[in-house]
């Protein structure tokens, strides 16, 4: 392999790793977050699958998480191999899952943070009242959820980067792409 590409293949692996421990990481400050309250003598406990956007969340972190680390031991096969992929199918394949995942966790990130934004602030128009205020060590263990889903889906992202320079690798632009990467 060559340099660079072995660079470009550390770089995925590195991201793939993250977006496997982020994710992962996220999904558990979710799930394991609950706070009980006592209203009058009624106890209402708070928990992740009370707001159907942190179930939705949960799954699609799992789900990162799940298929960054089938790909992250695809890279390092790779790499001990010293193969690169060249095949077009299999290019778009990882390129297509890629963008899925990608998609699917802005998606979970967008819907558990508007899901919170309405739980912070409330919606005095419809009546809803501000959740956070009553269960605070909920809401904040569900911001760092959040944030830390936040970094995966930003690692997403980057891995979909990287993957399409895979696939419009493989049409033809090997000699930019030689040239371009010669100055990393």
């Amino acid at each position: 392999m060559k340099i660079n590409e072995r660079k470009v293949r550390l770089a995925e692996l590195i991201l793939r790793c993250l977006v496997c421990a982020l994710a992962l990481v996220a999904a558990v400050l979710i799930v394991t977050d609950t706070q009980v309250r006592e209203i009058f003598t009624i106890q209402k406990k708070a928990k992740y699958t009370d707001m159907k956007a942190l179930v939705f969340l949960v799954v699609v972190n799992g789900m990162a998480a799940a298929y960054s680390l089938v790909h992250a031991v695809r890279c390092v096969v790779g790499m001990m191999k010293g193969s690169v992929l060249f095949s077009k199918p299999l290019a778009w394949a990882i390129f297509s899952g890629d963008q899925a995942i990608a998609y699917l966790t802005v998606a979970g990130l967008a819907a558990a943070a508007q899901s919170a934004a309405f739980a912070k602030l409330g919606q005095p128009e419809l009546q809803w009242m501000k959740i956070c205020t009553m269960y605070g060590k909920f809401c904040n263990q569900v911001g760092e959820g959040i944030g830390v889903a936040l970094l995966a889906s930003v690692g997403m992202v980057l891995i979909s980067c990287i993957s399409a320079l895979g696939v419009f690798r493989l049409y033809g632009g090997n000699k930019a792409w030689q040239s371009s990467a010669s100055r990393w």
